[in-house]
């Protein structure tokens, strides 16, 4: 089993996009996936038209479990999506109480790898979505992981918060005594821009061994496609957007 974390200090860089695109790809080659939304606010998870407010079992429940002295098991947790091969650990707000309990619960940090460890056998691929602030919840997505993935707008703001990333990235793998490998994933890449091409120009100069040789680009059809709560691959599977994320998940299969 891979565990794949997609996470960056700063919102609307495309994560939840990028876990679903993936995630349905993956599933739809006959990869058994697991999604796990780590985010309070639940974008993935309502993604699948699930009300994150109204979720009784969540990914807060392996911390609960743990905190418990109980073995977390993410089977008891692991809702349907309706789509063949891919399956959800639903988010709900609760998540956000976690930062606040630290000081009260031994071992945070490493909740999510002893908890995926459980289901090695059962799945091929996790992918986990990653909150943007950094706290316990971010700190488990990365020291679960085989490989990040960074998700990176093509615009002059998205570098502060990539910055940061890269900060945290190397404290996390410090930390865990085992460097994080990660990727950097430019993406909603609008060619016709000139603020697009500088910017990845820019990438292209400050991360160039950790850069994905091409980009993701901007297809308002994905939109179509989370309104229909169906992952792209199956809603769109002849769209820009997917074409470029299957390239990128055949370079990660194939690295």
């Amino acid at each position: 089993m891979k565990i794949w974390t997609v996470s960056n200090q700063k919102g609307g860089v495309g994560k939840t996009t990028t876990v679903v695109t993936i995630g349905g790809i993956l599933a739809a080659w006959g990869f058994r996936t697991l999604m796990m939304d780590m985010d309070p606010h639940g974008s993935l998870t309502s993604y699948f038209r699930l009300n994150p407010d109204e979720i009784k079992a969540s990914a807060y429940n392996l911390f609960q479990d743990a905190s418990a002295k109980k073995a977390p098991d993410p089977r008891r947790y692991v809702v349907e999506t309706g789509f063949e091969c891919l399956q959800l650990l639903p988010a709900s707000p609760v998540l956000a109480t976690l930062d606040r309990q630290a000081g009260t619960m031994e071992g945070m940090g490493l909740v999510i790898a002893g908890s995926l460890a459980a289901v090695a056998d059962e799945f091929d691929y996790v992918l986990i979505d990653s909150p943007p602030m950094l706290g316990v919840l971010m700190v488990n997505a990365l020291a679960a992981c085989d490989r990040l993935i960074v998700p990176v707008l093509a615009e002059y703001l998205a570098f502060k918060g990539l910055e940061r990333m890269l900060r945290t990235v190397d404290m996390i793998g410090r930390s865990r005594r085992k460097p994080i490998d990660y990727l950097v994933l430019p993406t909603m890449f609008d060619k016709r821009t000139k603020e697009s091409q500088e910017s990845l120009h820019m990438l292209q100069e400050r991360c160039a061994e950790k850069l994905w040789h091409s980009v993701i680009p901007v297809d308002t059809r994905l939109r179509d496609a989370s309104r229909a709560g169906v992952p792209p691959v199956l809603f769109i599977p002849t769209s820009k957007a997917v074409a470029a994320y299957s390239e990128f998940l055949e370079f990660l299969l194939h690295e």
